[in-house]
């Protein structure tokens, strides 16, 4: 196997990995916030993401 070849399979592998466990430490946080906390936060997520959005323009 090559090297571009084994690049092509590892990186979309640990590509997943880390969606995967970004997605489960996120899990986690919820779970274990307090429901006020947690309102809070995603009511804030719309203004967050307009945010981002308009300092990558």
């Amino acid at each position: 196997m090559d090297a571009l070849a084994l690049l092509a399979t590892v990186v979309p592998v640990a590509f997943l990995l880390a969606v995967l466990c970004t997605t489960l430490i996120c899990l986690v946080a919820i779970l274990r916030a307090h429901p006020g906390d947690v309102v809070t936060v995603l009511r804030a997520l719309p203004a967050v993401i307009a945010a981002m959005l308009r300092r990558k323009r």
